[in-house]
């Protein structure tokens, strides 16, 4: 073998060393090599051409099955708390879920199939939640979860935060409790598998308040106890401390007291692994959300089918492909705005009657933290 044919192979079995030591998935691919070699002393510019074999990770491999296995199967299944007024809760006397959680559920399902009811709703427990998402028994997690770094790194993708949320603390109004200060010595409800438990250690700890928590596996068992007076106080994101109190015997006997222990952005999530179907349920939160931006309601809807504006028009499907470039009809945010409505409806409809306001949950516009990015 000369020098200039053996200089070529080596070159070759190098450059294919390299590209393959790092894969797992099969692509050929022909390419053109310009190089110097030595012919005779000379520098002679050379151009081949030559077929490589490389190894890619799996992560290079297209993504996408989980929209269209939803598809094929006619219906979406959603993770739910099931026990939370006010988020997602069984209503008895109609066999429906309803709530703030329930009706995002519903709007995936809307934008996938035009029918809001398209949707198997799957309660589950704060432990078992992670497990059914990273096992990919539910498509989609909207279980009033927090959103954290630990979390995102092993549950799953957060979809935009729907509910800013803090934790807060409930007592009996007739222990005069005003202060997390004044718990020293209390006994304490939480529920397991929630960061609710390790926030409470952490601010009690920085305060110097000794404290005895009392620990239950389910957000009935948690709230039971609470009411009974196994425990001085429970504590969760205020949120929910207000919609269990509403279904207290004696709610006024309750009060939240005026304190936040943390941040607690809570919102969807959906299964590692599915760029597309993670796409599909951003974008469907932030349609609600720039639906309210847009001033557009599920009773004017129709009044904006003939808006000249262009950023209207393609918001409703009426120009351009975004629907199609996520995999859904072009007019998925006409159908969550029919079906469900803006964010302001979803709001109002579930959470205002708990006596909740609507505070950082505002648009941007107004001051709040909610903000959508732009439909092009």
């Amino acid at each position: 073998m000369n020098r200039k044919l053996w200089t070529l192979t080596a070159f070759l079995i190098v450059a294919a060393l390299l590209l393959s030591a790092c894969g797992t998935k099969t692509i050929e691919k022909t390419v053109e090599v310009t190089r110097l070699v030595p012919a005779e002393g000379e520098k002679v510019v050379e151009t081949v051409v030559v077929e490589v074999t490389r190894e890619v990770p799996a992560a290079a491999a297209p993504t996408g099955t989980r929209l269209q296995t939803i598809l094929d199967r006619g219906k979406l299944i959603c993770g739910v708390n099931g026990g939370l007024p006010g988020f997602s809760f069984l209503d008895e006397a109609t066999g429906q879920f309803t709530g703030f959680d329930a009706d995002y559920c519903r709007a995936v399902a809307a934008a996938l199939f035009n029918d809001p009811n398209a949707v198997e709703f799957r309660p589950l427990s704060a432990k078992e939640r992670s497990t059914a998402l990273q096992s990919g028994e539910i498509d989609v997690l909207i279980r009033n979860t927090t959103w954290t770094s630990s979390r995102d790194a092993s549950w799953g993708n957060f979809a935009p935060t729907i509910f800013y949320d803090g934790q807060g603390m409930m007592v009996r109004k007739d222990l005069g409790v005003t202060k997390l200060e004044d718990l020293e010595g209390a006994s304490i409800c939480v529920q397991t598998g929630t960061t609710t438990e390790l926030n409470l250690t952490d601010k009690m700890r920085e305060l110097g308040v000794d404290f005895t928590p009392v620990v239950f596996e389910d957000i009935d068992s948690t709230y039971a106890a609470y009411e009974e007076g196994r425990c001085d106080a429970v504590t969760s994101d205020r949120s929910q401390l207000a919609a269990r109190r509403t279904v207290f015997k004696n709610p006024d006997d309750h009060v939240i007291l005026d304190v936040v222990m943390s941040k607690e952005p809570l919102g969807p999530v959906v299964p590692h692994g599915d760029d597309q179907w993670f796409d599909v349920v951003k974008w469907v939160v932030f349609a609600t959300i720039q639906a309210e931006e847009f001033g557009i309601t599920s009773q004017n809807i129709d009044q904006f089918m003939d808006s000249d504006k262009p950023e209207i028009r393609r918001f409703l499907g009426l120009e351009g492909d975004l629907g199609q470039q996520l995999g859904l009809s072009n007019d998925f945010a006409v159908r969550v705005i029919r079906h469900v409505g803006n964010y302001a409806e979803i709001f109002d409809r579930n959470l205002t009657p708990l006596g909740l306001g609507r505070g950082v949950n505002t648009l941007w516009t107004e001051g709040g933290l909610l903000y959508s990015p732009p439909f092009r």
